[in-house]
């Protein structure tokens, strides 16, 4: 047996490649972060070249420090931040503008065009999502309208659309155009039910088909790639990274969820061979599909911003230094001073779903400090948690017994029991955190034969730290009460 299996997985803020043994350790990780281009209010970019440059170049390092070379890989994964959005001319492999991020809600007057003719669920039977700027496709309609000869060159297919995992495959591959039905799925474009392009959606949205990937299963030998210094490895997974962090927790049973906890945080939850239509504000997804199997549908809770929150107080505010400095900031103050943060940068996500919504500081007095900020910004990523987990008993009658966390936040000890305490049940935290990337493994793996048990995977995972609730009833609903009132606050603040 080939000794190792690696994964890309290409996030929001960087891009790292991991290389994992067969009881799922990680054998050597590298990582590098890109810029974040944002030319107007509301308006995120990515330089898609740069993105493209940093896979090599994470790649290579990461075989370098584990003392390999591309042979002793048995398959690579390749997970992704899943809404970004690219178009790239196909004779050059050059994106024709920069990379339009899941966060970017430049395209609102779209979404409001669209929702006066039909409300903002009018599609949401096909597609099981929302009419929000979150998505693919009305990313794409807009690169289309605004980015000259973007259109003529679409409909003829010298232009290619993607998400960052298309973008990545395209060119490490020599030529694949494919995206996998989790990246799909949030493209608004495909059919859920079919897991297809829907003829319909993109009639609506005025997308020619010429210039769209082929959807594929999340778990296949796709092709080698032929880019050094993975020349000659089969890429064989592909998975959005919620997706991939569900089937990194082995969630593999419907019932069973995770909540990654990264620049935003994402509840899903494997709602097993039949999609569950939502009434609480959630969204419909593909959890994965492995090879030709039927897919497994999920719901999911999306929070737009958790941790770039604390990017925010750090980059912007100047309130910390480092990322990780938060932590003893918000334990220099006993809670939270009365001082609620609702983070709405891009409108409210999961369950809100309100575009409007700005981001808002409640409660300050004289009293309040720097701590309390930064404890009121903790807080804030565990109150939008619970709105999730709510909506989400609403819609598929279950109540979380546990709740299975993963993330770059889950090494924040005070977040992770403040979490537990306002849900009132544990919080679990698994030794591994990269479970994104070692979901991509898993998919790539269980394609080629690496895995080929997948009940077998849930073995591998090792528990850190079980947090439990401490908090008395009373507190957890005066402070989830006062929350509520300042989230109604950031309501519609942009007309």
């Amino acid at each position: 047996m080939t000794r190792f299996i690696a994964a890309i997985d290409q996030g929001t803020t960087s891009t790292r490649c991991i290389v994992f043994d067969h009881a799922g350790a990680i054998v050597a990780l590298a990582q590098k972060e890109h810029r974040q281009i944002t030319p107007r209010p509301g308006w995120v970019e990515h330089d898609p070249m740069e993105i493209l440059a940093n896979t090599i170049e994470v790649a290579g390092a990461a075989l370098a420090r584990a003392g390999i070379v591309a042979a002793d890989l048995a398959a690579i994964g390749l997970t992704n931040q899943r809404e970004t959005t690219v178009l790239w001319d196909r004779a050059t492999g050059r994106p024709l503008a920069n990379a339009v991020v899941w966060m970017d809600t430049r395209t609102e007057a779209l979404v409001r065009r669209f929702a006066a003719q039909g409300g903002q669920d009018r599609f949401r039977a096909r597609t099981g999502l929302p009419l929000s700027t979150y998505f693919s496709g009305l990313k794409l309609a807009w690169l289309l309208e605004h980015v000259p000869g973007a259109r003529e060159a679409a409909a003829s297919g010298a232009a290619l659309f993607g998400t960052i995992d298309s973008w990545l495959a395209w060119h490490l591959t020599g030529g694949l155009h494919v995206t996998d039905v989790t990246n799909a799925s949030r493209t608004q474009l495909m059919n859920l039910a079919g897991c297809a392009w829907d003829p319909d959606m993109l009639a609506a949205f005025d997308i020619p088909a010429a210039c769209l990937p082929r959807i594929v299963s999340s778990a296949e030998a796709l092709g080698e790639i032929v880019a050094a210094p993975l020349r000659g490895v089969r890429l064989a997974g592909i998975l959005g990274d919620q997706h991939a962090a569900l089937v990194g927790q082995a969630c593999f049973a419907p019932g069973e969820a995770k909540n990654t906890y990264g620049t935003g945080a994402f509840l899903m939850m494997n709602t097993g061979p039949t999609p569950v239509v939502s009434t609480s504000g959630l969204l419909t997804t593909l959890a994965y599909r492995f090879g030709a199997e039927p897919p497994c549908y999920a719901l999911e809770g999306a929070i737009a911003i958790t941790g770039a929150l604390v990017q925010w107080l750090r980059d912007n505010l100047r309130l910390i230094d480092t990322a990780p400095e938060i932590e003893a900031l918000a334990a220099s103050v006993p809670d939270n001073g009365d001082v609620y943060i609702v983070p709405a940068f891009s409108g409210l996500y999961a369950p809100y779903w309100n575009a409007g919504a700005r981001g808002l500081i409640a409660g300050l007095t004289r009293f309040a400090t720097r701590g309390h900020i930064a404890r009121a910004a903790l807080e804030a990523t565990a109150y939008q948690v619970r709105d999730v987990v709510e909506a989400m008993a609403a819609d598929s009658g279950i109540r979380l017994a546990v709740l299975k966390t993963d993330g770059g936040m889950v090494a924040n000890n005070l977040l992770m029991q403040f979490q537990a305490d306002i849900l009132g049940v544990p919080v679990m935290r698994p030794k591994l955190a990269e479970t994104t990337a070692l979901g991509a493994a898993y998919a790539a793996g269980l394609a080629v034969g690496y895995w080929t048990d997948r009940d077998g995977l849930r073995e591998n995972g090792e528990i850190d730290r079980i947090f439990q609730p401490a908090m008395s009833e009373p507190d957890r609903t005066r402070h989830h009460r006062s929350w509520k009132k300042a989230v109604a606050r950031s309501f519609d603040w942009a007309e």
